[in-house]
């Protein structure tokens, strides 16, 4: 148990220290005391010294929430925090309100007008707002109204209502912001408050200002003048479309003399932007508005930027460069170049998509390019061009090499695919040089001629008389008549295969951060995710995933996928089991397949819950998957239990896929494997403290949260 030695909120000016202390009255063993921050690391001026926390001279950088958390590894640890405010106060602004009720945009004597006054402070509700008229300080009277909180007004702002204006009314006033008895500096803003001194703005655009056309990469002035009003508020810019932000990100950007300069255009910000006059530091009247388009030149954007074409020799081939868009459109020049050298030919029509069209010969493969120009700049389309074949592919292995009894030898099945082998002229075989990897030193050269690939077909050659325990780089390279294609590569090294404990052990809570042997699937869209209630983001989405482990407790960890940005409908994580070898486990010769029990907790709460799927994933020459159990939508705000039999051909995993659901009240969690041999068994349980003890069946027997040798305890035992 511990105390802080301050109140749940501590509010400070700049340039103080603060100390806070974490004081422990209650635990056995003396716990051990840290101290955290949210957001964010703590300050590199914050000192711990036992168990207090100094901040020597804080800024309002250094705001936030400090946690002071105490651990003796009995029960749950002890945490309190305290939220660190830090006083701020700027950007001091002021209205002027005509009289509302009669749609004025001027002061007219006989009316009433208001004067309003907001400041930027932390915390806001604390700041004082005091008024004066020609330096003398105001009271309310029948006339002159304060209002400490203006309802129309934005929060925290304060307002002077001048009713039935009279000629003894035509003063200066001034609004003063500041913090009682605070460091902070005070903030002032005067209003004059006169027959000449106060009139509506009028906005305008200079003539040719209309429009504005600027090279991409350039500087752009959009201008929008305001030439009469008193006094001269200042200029907001944005963006025409609604849902597009200014080039800094904001969706407003204030300019004080109505000049918006944009430093590094590019053709994103292309389109039309709004200048209107601010509400505020003027007339709080209907706001005066404008437009500038902005035109941004850029050079022809073409497809394809770069492609591979293969084609047999003696074929014609087509290069074809795709103008997608340009600004200016009007195209200025097309050339054509191979190996960086011009090609010599009539001048292209210019209207016309550009093409290049010859006949493949050995002596004209190479690089080409097009050059495209138009007077914002130019583009290019690259072409390589060749009748070499395309690279092999490399396909799944077997999981391990395969040891030769006699000797200190072993062969590795060389596995692969051919990419399009009827793109160039017809492959007749393969070279496969295998090296020893860290010397670079051939050991043997195959030719493979007459071993032709199919599409699509799986190609196989089994190397030999490779020695434990040396690492080879091996290179595949198909051949055709006329030339070689590019060596792909890969590195084999013979290990011996690590044997997983038998699946009867295999329990896996998720408890340690190496998680019992699981792994990510690198195919998928995103990754499950271990945590605990500790651990989780504060700020993490409601009504959707668990707040627990299906235990209960706070410490326990789980898997579980985030819904939330940038996550969209339809993508998958898959969480896979370790490689079980099944023939290891096979029942004596003739009795079939081994069967298998698997059982999980999930929790799927969440109006957008996708869907949790479980995988038989058997290994060979190629993996097969088969779907063995799955569902759907929310399921409850609990943990449930599911269980069922496998009975794998061969080595296997299992695979949990978690689909992301509409929208990001989707989370998905699991925890709890187990891989067990045999059946499953129909379960009898004890409830203790949030666990279950498992009585009977194939599995293991946990110790209850809570419980010690040596301890007391009941047990409630509930027949079935």
């Amino acid at each position: 148990m511990i105390r802080l030695s301050v109140d749940d909120a501590v509010v400070v000016d700049p340039g103080q220290d603060v100390v806070l202390t974490c004081e422990v009255i209650a635990g056995f063993p003396s716990p051990n005391v840290t101290w955290t921050r949210y957001p964010g690391p703590l300050p590199l001026s914050a000192q711990v010294r036992g168990r207090s926390l100094t901040l020597r001279a804080v800024t309002p950088s250094d705001a936030g929430f400090y946690n002071c958390t105490a651990v003796n590894n009995v029960g749950n640890p002890a945490r309190k925090n305290v939220n660190l405010v830090v006083r701020t106060m700027n950007n001091l602004t002021f209205q002027i309100t005509p009289d509302s009720n009669k749609d004025s945009e001027t002061i007219q004597m006989g009316r009433d007008l208001k004067l309003s006054c907001h400041v930027d402070a932390t915390p806001q509700d604390k700041v004082n707002y005091t008024w004066y008229k020609n330096g003398a300080l105001i009271y309310n009277s029948d006339n002159l109204i304060l209002l400490r909180s203006d309802p129309d007004m934005a929060p925290g702002t304060s307002s002077l209502e001048i009713v039935d204006m009279k000629f003894r009314d035509l003063a200066t006033y001034s609004c003063v912001a500041n913090f009682p008895g605070s460091r902070v500096p005070e903030l002032r803003v005067d209003v004059n408050i006169s027959q000449n001194s106060v009139s509506p703005p009028v906005l305008t655009v200079p003539p040719g200002s209309q429009v504005v056309s600027v090279r991409e990469g350039g500087v752009a002035e959009l201008l929008c003048m305001i030439v009469d009003g008193k006094p001269r508020p200042p200029v907001l810019w944005s963006r025409t479309e609604k849902d597009l932000l200014m080039p800094s990100g904001q969706p407003v950007v204030e300019t004080p003399d109505g000049r918006l300069r944009l430093r590094n255009v590019t053709r994103d910000m292309m389109g039309a932007y709004r200048c209107q006059t601010a509400p505020y530091n003027g007339l709080n009247i209907k706001r005066r508005e404008a437009q500038v388009q902005l035109n941004v030149q850029y050079s022809p954007i073409l497809d394809p930027v770069f492609q591979d074409v293969r084609s047999r020799n003696s074929q014609m081939v087509t290069l074809r460069c795709t103008i997608l868009r340009a600004n200016p459109p009007r195209l200025t020049d097309i050339r054509w170049y191979r190996n960086g050298e011009i090609i010599r030919m009539p001048m292209p029509d210019l209207k016309e998509t550009p093409e290049l069209k010859f006949k493949l010969e050995p002596l004209n493969n190479g690089s080409y390019e097009c050059r495209v120009s138009n007077y914002a700049g130019t583009s290019s389309c690259t072409f390589n061009v060749s009748a070499k074949p395309y690279n092999a592919e490399f396909y799944f292995d077997t999981p391990n090499p395969v040891r030769i009894l006699k000797g200190n030898n072993y062969s590795y099945n060389l596995q692969w695919t051919q990419k399009d082998p009827e793109a160039t002229d017809r492959i007749i075989g393969y070279w496969i040089n295998v090296r020893k990897n860290k010397l670079n030193q051939l050991v043997k050269q195959i030719d493979l001629r007459g071993k032709e690939p199919e599409k699509g077909v799986l190609m196989t050659y089994t190397i030999p008389d490779l020695q434990i325990p040396v690492s080879y780089e091996v290179r595949l390279s198909p051949i055709t008549t006329f030339s070689t294609g590019d060596y792909v590569t890969r590195i084999i090294q013979y290990s011996e295969p690590y044997t997983y404990p038998r699946p009867t052990d295999h329990v896996c809570g998720f408890e340690d951060d190496r998680i019992c042997g699981f792994s990510q699937d690198r195919s998928d869209n995103f990754d499950w995710t271990r945590q605990n209630h500790l651990t989780q983001n504060p700020k993490r989405s409601a009504n959707t995933g668990p707040d627990t482990d299906r235990s209960g407790t706070k410490e326990g960890f789980y898997m579980y996928i985030e819904a939330s940005q940038p996550r969209v409908q339809g993508e998958k994580a898959r969480l896979m089991s370790p490689l079980f070898n099944e023939t290891l486990y096979r029942g004596p010769k003739g009795s079939g397949r081994m069967p298998y029990c698997v059982s999980f907790y999930y929790h799927m709460k969440g109006k957008h819950i996708g869907a949790l799927n479980v995988i038989l994933r058997v290994r060979s020459i190629a993996s097969v998957d088969s779907m063995v159990w799955s569902k759907s939508g929310p399921q409850g705000p609990d943990w449930k239990k599911a269980f069922f039999d496998v009975s794998p051909s061969g080595p296997f995993q299992i695979v949990f896929e978690g689909i992301r659901g509409s929208s990001f009240e989707g989370d998905i969690a699991i925890d709890d494997v187990s891989i067990t041999t045999g059946k499953c068994k129909q379960e009898n349980t004890v409830a203790s403290a949030g666990k279950t003890v498992l009585i009977g069946g194939s599995h293991p027997l946990p110790l209850a949260s809570g419980l010690t040798f040596g301890s007391s305890c009941l047990l409630l035992l509930l027949y079935r």
